[in-house]
Order: structure tokens, then sequence, then C-alpha cells
């Protein structure tokens, strides 16, 4: 099986050894992002919201490159630095999906990259037979 380097502009550079998204077989794995605006390559300032909403716009960038979208969308793993921002992230998550969810946890972890608040990354499949 062979695998594709997903890359785009529209989405943070990555900032260590790894790529946006790995395309391989019938799946789609798109490393964690978090609030960085590709325009600038500077963190998102603001409310966790703000950082909610540049997270999902950067997985968008990214399923927008691969030509699929958040229906696609079969896993979630969701990181933030305190659970207390769990019910703002979900909301901001929710929106960007339009019924049948794909499964998912969220963690609160001690710190993340640049501490951000939150990181969400996702696996997707790249049919919807």
């Amino acid at each position: 099986m062979s695998k594709q380097i997903i890359k785009t502009d529209k989405a943070p550079a990555p900032i260590g050894p790894y790529s946006q998204a790995v395309k391989t077989g019938e799946l789609l794995f798109v490393s964690g992002q978090i609030p960085i605006d590709p325009a600038t390559n500077e963190l998102v300032q603001g409310s966790v919201k703000d950082e909610a909403e540049q997270v999902m716009k950067n997985l968008q960038a990214v399923l927008d490159e691969a030509k699929l979208t958040f229906e696609h969308v079969v896993k979630t793993n969701i990181y933030l630095s305190d659970m207390a921002h769990f019910a703002t992230v979900n909301e901001v998550y929710g929106a960007y999906f339009k019924g049948d969810f794909p499964a998912r946890e969220t963690l609160a972890v001690k710190t993340l990259p640049k501490n951000v608040n939150v990181e969400i990354s996702i696996i997707a499949t790249v049919s919807l037979a």
C-alpha cells in the first residue's frame, strides 16, 4: 500500500518532522492542528472559541486539499489544556458537522505545543460508500 503526503499553504506548515496529512488506502490521517493562522504563521490571540475556530479552519483546509469534507471524518482526537474549555470547543467543533458525527475522545493534557488551549487531529475515509 502506498502513501501520499497531503500539503497545503492554506493550513499552517508543520512545526516539526511530520506531514500535515498522509493518505494511504481508504484513509486520510490529519496531524493535530493548533490555532496558527497560515496567512501570518502566528498563533491566534483571543478566546478559546477563537482558537477552536482557527483549528477547525486549518483542518478544513487540509480536508479541502485532499478533496474531502467533514462528512468524511470517522475519528477525532481533541486535546485541551483544561476540561473547562470542553463546552466552548464542543460548540465550535459541532458546527462543522451536519449529523453523523465521528467517533471521538476529548482529553485534557498538561501542555500543548506553543502553550495553546486546543489541538485536534482527525482520521477521514476517502469514500462515503
